[in-house]
């Protein structure tokens, strides 16, 4: 479905495989017997490989993926913890025959309104900016590994970031490489990630990361949503460690219109809480993140200091 799919993919339940969908009123007359007739009348394999297919309603569908109701609004709460490898899957593919609003379905879950995707942008910019330094100080305490892994973590941030300036759902790790090199930006931005993955010391990781952030300060003008930024090197508490900076945060968070995703911007402005999908999906376990968002917060209040660096 997302055509990443190579010959060692075919070891483990791969199969060709299709989704046939009944209209919610036809599904308890005619599912039983579309169900019957599909294992009657279909081979058992195909090109060498067993064949397999499911017959849904789209909302069961999308609830069976997402735990969301696709006939009603979709609140920003759930934009923000809806995993973006399902809603790439369900938004991928392709649709042979549409008369019980299929495609309808797929295109509201297409890609993030832009309110909430200006949101990602800044949680994503915050989630960078305050741990550049850190490259410096755990390498200059003597910590090379230590430092290489918060290396790497800005890297798949600043991959993240990519994904975002371009609007495409990012796949689960198995992929998350191969598709952000299919990425416009992925031929200039991978040489310099690499950099950053292959130094040997903090100080060329630090050197490869500011050249990184530069890339993806100019890929954020390229957008035409800012005037165009400067990117300053900022030395914290005159500390021998170079951060880059731009102020795009601060440029982004004026053009948020809705009072729900500024509500959640000024209080917590930390992104889709990737942090903890991995660690309570199933489907069934979102409402356990929706209640993440539930305390109210005052949109017109102004966003707290986010200095974060240490």
């Amino acid at each position: 479905m997302l055509g990443f799919d190579d010959e060692m993919s075919t070891d483990h339940d791969w199969k060709p495989r299709v989704l046939v969908f009944l209209d919610e009123g036809d599904e308890p007359r005619y599912g039983v017997e579309v169900r019957a007739a599909l294992r009657r009348d279909l081979p058992p394999t195909f090109a060498g490989h067993r064949i397999g297919y499911e017959v849904h309603t789209v909302p069961g569908y999308v609830r069976q993926q997402l735990e969301l109701d696709i006939d009603r609004d979709i609140e920003v709460r759930d934009w923000l913890t809806m995993p973006e490898d399902v809603l790439r899957m369900l938004t991928s593919g392709a649709v042979f025959h549409d008369e019980v609003g299929l495609q309808a379905a797929r295109d509201r879950l297409a890609y993030y309104p832009h309110d909430v995707w200006l949101y990602l942008l800044v949680a994503g910019w915050w989630r960078v900016h305050p741990e550049m330094n850190l490259v410096g100080r755990a390498g200059a305490a003597g910590d090379e590994l230590g430092s290489s892994v918060i290396g790497s973590r800005l890297v798949s941030d600043l991959m993240r970031l990519a994904f975002l300036m371009e609007r495409q759902y990012a796949p689960y790790s198995k992929w998350f490489g191969t598709a952000f090199s299919r990425l416009a930006c992925g031929s200039e931005l991978t040489p310099v990630l690499w950099d950053v993955v292959r130094a040997q010391t903090w100080q060329d990781r630090e050197a490869a990361l500011m050249a990184a952030y530069g890339k993806l300060a100019r890929m954020h003008d390229a957008l035409c949503l800012t005037p165009p930024v400067t990117t300053k090197v900022v030395q914290l508490w005159d500390r021998p460690f170079k951060v880059a900076w731009a102020d795009i945060p601060d440029l982004l968070l004026p053009l948020i219109q809705d009072p729900a995703v500024l509500s959640i911007a000024h209080r917590w402005p930390v992104g889709p809480v990737d942090q903890f999908r991995e660690l309570i999906w199933p489907a069934k376990n979102r409402p356990l993140l929706l209640r993440l968002f539930d305390e109210g917060g005052d949109a017109t209040n102004p966003p707290p200091e986010k200095d974060g660096c240490r």
